[in-house]
């Protein structure tokens, strides 16, 4: 059976996909069979020509083109794995790159088992990730909005007001009053004024539609963004990003993976009796790394459960709560011992991001072992 097994590298483009073939066993044959469009039928041509879904092992690497082929290959009935481009083996002598070598070499390594697949996302998880994407890409225009504004009235001499706090209601209020000699400066003002006032209202519109698709995402994401929530620093939004990155906790076997899923383990250097750790690796979603690392600047305070907090915490497990807890004494602990022993308070809120992530997990598995027996204690009742 293993004998007819065909692996297919595929190298995806926009318009075009280079595929080739590699036959089973290591001294296999594999050979291109060229170029065919980026489109649903040429797949369904190509799975019937190469012999059947059955019988083939599809992989490509991931990239903009999304996960588009992986759903059509699958909805063939075909085996079909999205690769991480950063992780294909590559000889230091390579030279010359097409998309028929491509193609080629994704076929042989996949043979060899010396490809890295990657978790592909369902729908919901897919369309959650892009909204909270969008709305930190706003954020960020954001900032950079009011940052020219601020800076034009920098470089004018204007100040504001003594004790109005900047991009408050007061703030904002007086900006409209400001006005400058020159027609010029005055319509450079408007139109920043205008676009701080545009990044506001677009942040606060996505920020609605990430409290409305939380609301309606299946039951086993919803389960644990609220549990989310009974972490310090952890709000909906947070919750929602973590969820919306990671997928199903469960499906990382330790929190060590988690760590390095988020690029926050340390690099390294050994050989031999030297052993030389450095800076974090950074080689992994920056979007989780970005917003565990945020939620760890509030381990600096003393752990208590009071306000929105408590509020957060109503309904969930003890176990949960539990966990919780025992996060915010470890973490603050750990804190300020980093900081103790001379470590910068960024180094040190790095380090406590990264125990988060190991509460994050326990919390997110708790939770799907959770909803488990609940589905089969309703199982057993009918």
């Amino acid at each position: 059976m293993s004998k007819r097994i065909r692996y297919v590298g595929l190298d995806v483009h926009a318009q075009t996909i280079a595929v080739a073939v590699a036959e089973a066993g290591r001294r296999g044959e594999v050979r291109s069979l060229g170029t065919i469009p980026n489109r649903a039928g040429s797949l369904r041509k190509l799975v019937s020509k190469v012999g059947g879904p059955k019988g083939l092992r599809f992989c490509y690497e991931a990239g903009p083109t999304g996960y588009t082929v992986y759903w059509q290959l699958t909805g063939l009935g075909a085996s079909c794995e999205v690769v991480a481009p950063t992780l294909v083996p590559r000889k230091p002598g390579e030279r010359v790159k097409t998309d028929r070598l491509d193609a080629e070499k994704l076929a042989r390594c996949y043979r060899a088992g010396d490809l890295t697949p990657v978790w592909v996302p369902d729908a919901a998880h897919e369309a959650l990730r892009d909204l909270v994407r969008a709305r930190e890409a706003a954020k960020k225009d954001q900032t950079r909005a009011r940052h020219r504004l601020s800076k034009l009235l920098l470089r004018r001499g204007v100040r504001a007001p003594a004790g109005v706090r900047a991009w408050t209601l007061k703030h904002k209020a007086w900006l409209k009053t400001v006005e400058f000699d020159e027609a010029a400066d005055n319509a450079t003002l408007l139109d920043y004024r205008v676009e701080v006032d545009h990044q506001s209202e677009r942040v606060k519109r996505l920020e609605q539609a990430i409290d409305d698709a939380v609301e309606a995402v299946p039951e086993e994401m919803r389960a644990v963004i609220d549990a989310l929530q009974a972490l310090r620093g952890v709000a909906k939004l947070s919750a929602a990003t973590i969820v919306a990155e990671t997928g199903p906790l469960s499906r990382f076997d330790r929190p060590a993976k988690l760590m390095s899923y988020a690029g926050l383990v340390s690099s390294e250097h050994s050989s031999g009796a030297s052993r030389r750790q450095g800076a974090i690796t950074k080689a992994g979603n920056s979007h989780l790394r970005r917003i565990v690392v945020e939620a760890g600047w509030s381990c600096r305070y003393k752990p208590a459960i009071a306000g929105r907090l408590r509020q957060r915490q109503q309904g969930l497990s003890e176990e949960v709560k539990e966990l919780a807890w025992k996060a915010q004494h470890r973490l603050h602990r750990r804190y300020f011992h980093l900081v103790s022993r001379g470590k910068s308070p960024q180094v040190a809120v790095t380090a406590v991001g990264r125990e988060l992530l190991g509460f994050i997990w326990a919390i997110g598995v708790q939770v799907e072992q959770e909803l488990a027996e609940q589905r089969k204690a309703t199982r057993k009742a009918a």
